[in-house]
């Protein structure tokens, strides 16, 4: 679609048309474990880092989603299921993308510099993992834990935004490894929805590699050991009986995710959004008196 003809677009559809580009509730997957990150450091996160804290994972996530959709747009072409998408289909254009992409990252950066100038320093982390998940998928079938480690970043980065320094590390870094493994393994779960596409464009993924039921196995495998994580930080710095009950659903709903992994669209966001939720809460109301002094 041509710049004019996408001006001439209404307003309404314009809309419409970006919100469903941007996903942005797709941050319901990042922001429980962002926020998490925050509790688990010393001083108590204040009204005004949270604020600051969601202005920036918004345009962090953004550009994130933005990269991914820009450099795999030829790709998606090409996919019978993500052929429709806006931007293949040409109702965003390619430049309108990049601008969207580059004006998110300012804003991430500027609620960075707003919460300390110390956290500038994450941002070129952020950014190399961003370019760098969507090129994974080029040249091994493992790309998966890239994203992990992407998404991972977000709760140290939510630790940093309090904490401004490196000390106490041994929460955040089981918060951390959960995240990669449990986002590795649902993010092969969804990748079977594209087995034989990835197959036949040459794009590397688990399941196109190995199939989807040995794919579902390493998923499963990957997701058993996540809960071992989350029972670590549980252990190490978090008690309390409702901690504990929630550390438990969240372990119920990986069950539930397995059990209902015929049905990919269920089973990767809500369940995983309320897997995140359930994490957030357990370490929100543990009785143990946190390093930030949270009750």
């Amino acid at each position: 679609m041509s710049a004019a003809k996408t001006e001439s677009v209404p307003v309404a559809d314009r809309f419409r048309i970006w919100a469903d580009y941007l996903k942005l509730e797709h941050s319901l997957l990042s922001l429980p474990l962002i926020y998490a990150g925050a509790l688990l450091a010393e001083p108590p996160l204040t009204v005004r880092t949270a604020v600051l804290i969601l202005v920036a994972a918004t345009g962090a996530r953004t550009t994130a989603l933005g990269l991914n959709r820009i450099l795999d747009h030829r790709l998606d072409a090409q996919n019978p299921r993500t052929m429709d998408r806006a931007l293949p289909s040409g109702r965003i254009t390619r430049r309108a993308a990049v601008g969207a992409a580059g004006g998110a990252f300012l804003v991430a950066l500027f609620a960075a510099w707003a919460i300390s100038p110390r956290c500038l320093i994450l941002g070129p982390l952020a950014l190399g993992a961003f370019l760098g998940y969507p090129l994974l998928k080029r040249v091994t079938r493992w790309a998966h834990l890239g994203l992990g480690l992407t998404l991972a970043l977000g709760p140290i980065c939510g630790f940093y935004a309090v904490s401004l320094a490196w000390e106490g590390l041994t929460p955040i870094l089981l918060l951390a490894a959960f995240t990669t493994l449990w986002s590795a393994g649902f993010d092969i779960c969804y990748a079977t929805l594209d087995e034989e596409s990835d197959r036949r464009l040459g794009v590397h993924s688990l399941p196109a590699a190995i199939g989807a039921p040995a794919a579902l196995s390493v998923a499963a495998g990957l997701h058993a050991a996540s809960f071992l994580l989350l029972a670590g930080l549980f252990a190490a710095a978090l008690a309390g009986l409702w901690a504990a009950l929630l550390f438990a659903v969240a372990g119920a709903l990986f069950i539930a995710q397995h059990l209902l992994r015929h049905r990919v669209e269920f089973a990767f966001f809500p369940m995983n959004a309320a897997i995140g939720a359930a994490v957030f809460l357990g370490v929100a109301l543990s009785e143990t008196p946190l390093p930030g002094g949270n009750p």
